[in-house]
């Protein structure tokens, strides 16, 4: 029954003509608050003897009033499509199959579109696509939007018009056309429909030459490859075939020939009945493959030689003789010979040393074992680079020979060693022409940048691999007035057809059982007919000599390495990749010089942390060959093998690049004759280096349920509760299983969907892939090295990596277990802090756990985050006012507090701060403000799209058709993501596996996020 009673606020209510009625009944407060006069004045709020109480009623209200106010929000004025485009239903996106060949990454990926913007990078899952993206493919994308691209052609640094560009260049050729040398420089394209282009080109011209040049050479190997198989390519590796694999100064888990190996590795790498495979890495810089070895032997270059001359005559019974292996690690070197020589067919030797002798040795270990993993047939055009042709360039170049140079997808000035005297010889080419997408440092000396687009605005092909075919095609209309290096080369042979209509007619020649519009739609197609290669004779005997004769050469080896961010350098000004923490050091926003420890106290090199939790790094000064690279900083490197020094290239730009990007020292100048080892000097120079580090604490210090591992021998001859041993808690003065002990109620979670994650320890690379795919998906700001600094970055998944204390994490565990009394304990765990000289390493992604029973959720006073019933922990930005209890109070720290406004703003001046950087938003993801905390969200946006999906088919969700941003990328397998709910879905077979626990379990969180133990082979 409905009350009939009247309350009335005032009694001045009793008079309907009193004149404050309206005010009381519209208006809250009747006098206003000067809360501007009063917060916004400093020496007020300083004097002033307000309660922190009073202070938070001022500051709540003026937040309500300025909520009320932002409903207002500004009209935007849309114009929408007049004729739709069939292929584009707002909202919903597009997916495009294309292909990456920038000269250093290659890839079969697919580009996924909102309203005709690519926003992301994925992986095609079509057979034949053997390279997976990496964290620079994925990056990619924000390439395309870079505001320091070229808008239009430039002639001597003036804007100008394709027109007077053809003018300029024809009369230029045809000058040339009378005895001038012309030669086309430029990166390794592996496009067959470009590679006759520029064979028709080159025939109107008698003095033509067309040079490769790589950044990041791999000459030696290819000169190697020619010799056995009279091909320029690199053999490629199929790790899922191999029992026992030893590298020798090889990343291949990196960058090495282009990458792309994971996937093959972690298939053999995860234990599957009893069996998994042993890898040996013999190194001297701690790569991403050094860090996943079972067994990993720090050595100088020199003495790799020496080990691969051991291994040589291990494997085919000669005896070659070779200098004595480091005592330390001469045994360890002899036992992988051994087990490589038992493996037989099932072992593989891959090496990444620049010397013609060594990939000769290496050739012949691989035939003697009959290696099943080395596959010389199916070989790759990823490199193809010849360094004696470009030395060969430049003494033409100075010497006036070259009459026009047409350079593509290369930068000279910056790259090469020489590069100054690159920009004189350039002065005596008469027509110079730099096909670049920003203005850079060769571009700007040339007589004309031309324009070129990116590869996601262009056509191609590109066979990466021997035997498939894959296909470039763009995925948005030209953002500005550029061209391709093919239709120039048309247009300037006088050829009016487009460079589509000629890739079209053409490419029939390579490949079949496809039609044009179902390659272009698959992107990549693979040969029926099986490739072949026959090995001819090579004095490999003589190589492995030669090979034992490598000296010493500088107090150290300083040894060239490309970091997992940055590659060559060509994607230096993207935010994105600068801000990605590097694997090894979890450094950002620099290259430096790595030192091993030993090495580091007697040159008197430091690295210490400083009161804000900041790492701070002496300088250094490097001496190549009469090169000097000043100021550089260190960074001791536990793994460093001793006597050698390694520097990242890729840093150090300048030209055409964002003030905030200018960062880091170019190596490159210390790249004499192409080669990655080096005879160097280092020496302390003055003052310290503010590094960004993201990871200051390096071990594990014993704490062995963090990241739980166990040996092969105990996996197989033990009950999986000794090595997977279940958290206990105490309930009623009894030990029992932490997971029987809840706070909260359960309800029931079988209805419906429920996501859970999976991450296999045994799988994960810490190739930091999924970082960047997350960035994309997500809209993670950047936040800039000062703030990164701070801890304050925005990484919604961060990998962890930490090293042990004693020789193995096993080690580190046993200490711990047995330390007594209070003093024993400080001095024990004060020791276990630094990790050893040649440490173990592991990685662990961490993210927000989605808890079932989530103590963010308890706390949060607005109710802002709180758990959905598929799984999730959600967040409700509107609602964060940003207290910030919720990261206070998780026990993962993996929420991220938004301390300025990252979009828009001119103090954080990357992709976020201009109108073509936004374009890379993706729209179905808010854009977070200050103020507010933002984390994982297992791309909501993603499942529910996928659940939508099938609704609108009329049918139920696939098995294992749900899948996240990170859990998309990664190659290796490491991740999967799928319903529990759902017995067929991978993810649901994982969790009932015996290596399977959570993080933490005995906080009585309930993840939704669960790893696998991970397993050595040691």
């Amino acid at each position: 029954m409905a009350s009939n009673k009247k309350y009335w606020q005032s009694v001045e209510e009793l008079n309907e003509n009193s004149s404050i009625v309206e005010t009381l009944r519209n208006n809250e407060f009747v006098e206003e608050i000067p809360t501007d006069e009063f917060l916004g004045n400093e020496e007020a709020m300083s004097s002033s003897s307000t309660s922190r109480r009073d202070f938070l009623k001022y500051v709540g209200f003026s937040t309500a009033a300025a909520s009320l106010a932002a409903c207002e929000g500004p009209v935007i004025k849309s114009i929408p499509y007049v004729v739709q485009p069939e292929e584009i239903i707002p909202g919903v996106a597009d997916y495009y199959a294309t292909t990456i060949a920038d000269g250093f990454d290659f890839a079969n990926i697919l580009i996924k579109t909102r309203e005709g913007r690519p926003i992301k990078v994925e992986n095609n899952r079509m057979p034949g696509s053997g390279i997976s993206a990496n964290a620079r493919v994925y990056g990619s994308v924000l390439s395309l939007y870079d505001s320091m691209r070229l808008k239009q052609p430039m002639i001597a640094s003036k804007p100008a018009s394709w027109e007077e560009v053809d003018t300029r260049v024809k009369a230029g050729l045809a000058e040339a056309a009378n005895g001038g040398q012309v030669v086309l420089l430029t990166n390794t394209m592996a496009s067959p429909s470009t590679d006759k282009l520029i064979a028709e080109f080159g025939a109107k011209y008698p003095n033509f030459k067309h040079v490769v040049y790589d950044a990041v050479s791999s000459s030696e190997a290819l000169d190697a490859y020619e010799a056995v198989y009279g091909e320029r390519a690199l053999a490629n590796y199929d790790f899922s075939q191999a029992d026992v694999i030893v590298a020798v100064g090889a990343d291949f888990l990196g960058d090495w020939q282009g990458g792309g190996y994971d996937a093959g590795y972690a298939n053999k790498r995860i234990p599957k009945q009893g069996k998994m495979s042993k890898h040996i890495q013999i190194e001297a810089n701690l790569t991403l493959s050094g860090s996943n070895a079972d067994k990993r032997i720090p050595l100088t270059v020199t003495q790799q030689k020496y080990a691969l001359v051991h291994l040589y005559n291990a494997v085919t019974g000669s005896s070659v003789s070779a200098p004595a292996i480091n005592e330390k690690y001469a045994a360890e070197v002899k036992k992988a010979a051994q087990q490589l020589k038992a493996a037989g067919s099932k072992g593989v030797v891959v090496t990444g040393i620049d010397d013609v002798n060594a990939q000769l040795v290496v050739l012949a270990i691989n035939a003697a074992l009959q290696s099943e993993a080395f596959k010389p047939a199916e070989a790759r055009y990823t490199r193809k680079g010849n360094v004696k042709e470009v030395a060969q360039l430049v003494n033409d170049m100075k010497a006036g020979n070259v009459s026009t140079l047409i350079m593509s997808g290369v930068n000279p000035v910056y790259t090469l060693p020489n590069g100054a005297d690159f920009a004189e010889a350039l002065k005596k080419v008469k027509l110079s022409v730099a096909f670049s997408m920003k203005e850079d440092e060769t571009a700007s000396k040339a007589t004309i940048a031309a324009a070129a687009p990116h590869y996601l605005e262009s056509w191609g092909d590109v066979v990466i691999t021997k035997g498939t075919y894959s296909i470039m095609q763009p995925t948005i209309r030209p953002l500005f007035k550029t061209r391709q290096l093919q239709d120039a080369l048309l247009a300037w042979s006088g050829n009016s057809q487009s460079y589509y209509d000629y890739l079209k007619a053409s490419s029939s020649a390579w490949f079949s059982g496809k039609s044009w519009n179902q390659l272009v739609h698959d992107g990549i197609s693979v040969s029926e007919t099986a490739p072949s290669v026959t090995a001819a004779g090579a004095d490999f005997g003589g190589a492995a000599s030669e090979l034992s004769k490598a000296k010493t050469a500088g107090d150290f080896e300083l040894v060239l390495y490309t970091k997992t961010g940055m590659g060559d350098g060509q994607q230096a000004n993207n935010p994105w990749l600068q801000e990605f923490p590097d694997p090894i050091t979890r450094v950002s926003w620099d290259n430096y010089v790595t030192v091993a420890k030993a090495d580091a106290a007697k040159l008197g090199l430091e690295n210490y942390n400083v009161a804000n939790g900041g790492l701070n790094g002496s300088y250094a000064t490097i001496e190549v060959n009469g090169v000097k690279l000043e100021n550089v900083p260190v960074i001791i490197q536990p793994g460093q093998a001793i006597g050698t020094i390694g520097v990242a290239l890729g840093y150090g730009r300048e030209a055409a690049m964002k003030k905030e990007m200018q960062v880091g020292v170019n190596a490159y100048k210390l790249y004499a004759n192409f080669n990655s080892l080096q005879g160097a000097k280092i020496s302390k120079g003055n003052g310290d280096h503010e590094f960004a580090c993201l990871q200051l604490q390096k071990t594990l210090m014993g704490r062995g349920d963090i990241i739980k591992e166990t040996t092969l021998e105990i996996f197989n001859t033990k009950n999986a509760s000794e090595w997977n041993e279940q958290p206990q808690v105490s309930l009623d003065h009894k030990e029992v299983a932490a997971t029987s002990v809840d706070l909260w109620e359960s309800f029931d979670r079988t209805v419906g969907h429920h996501f859970n994650l999976s991450i296999d320890l045994n799988a994960c690379t810490g190739c930091g892939a999924c970082v960047i795919a997350c960035h994309a998906e997500n809209n993670v700001p950047v936040v800039g090295k000062s703030e990164v600094r701070r801890s304050r970055d925005m990484h919604w998944l961060r990998i962890d990596r930490y090293y042990s204390s004693e020789d193995t994490f096993a080690g580190d565990v046993e200490l711990k277990e047995n330390t007594s009394g209070l003093m024993d304990s400080i001095e024990t765990f004060g020791a276990m802090e630094d990790p050893a000289e040649n440490p173990q390493v592991a990685f662990q992604p961490v993210f927000c756990q989605h808890c079932n029973h989530a103590p963010c959720e308890t706390v949060c006073p607005v109710a802002a985050t709180s758990h959905g019933r598929q799984g999730q922990n959600h967040m409700a930005y509107n609602r964060c006012v940003g207290t910030r209890y919720c990261a206070n109070n998780c026990p993962y720290k993996v929420r991220r507090f938004n301390w300025f406004l990252y979009n828009k703003n001119s103090e954080f001046d990357y992709h976020m701060n201009d109108d073509l950087g936004r374009m890379v938003l993706n729209p179905d993801v808010n854009v977070r403000s200050r103020g507010v905390m933002e984390k994982c969200s297992l791309c909501i946006q993603m499942t529910q799209a996928t659940i939508l999906n099938a609704k609108r088919e009329g049918r139920p969700v696939a098995k294992d058709e749900f899948y996240t941003a990170c859990s998309e990328a990664c190659g290796s397998g490491a991740l999967v993501f799928g319903d529990i709910n759902n017995s067929e879905d991978t993810v649901t077979k994982l969790k009932e596996d015996d290596r399977m626990y959570h993080l933490l379990e005995h906080v009585g969180t309930q993840p939704n996020v669960f790893f696998q133990v991970k397993v050595r082979n040691t």
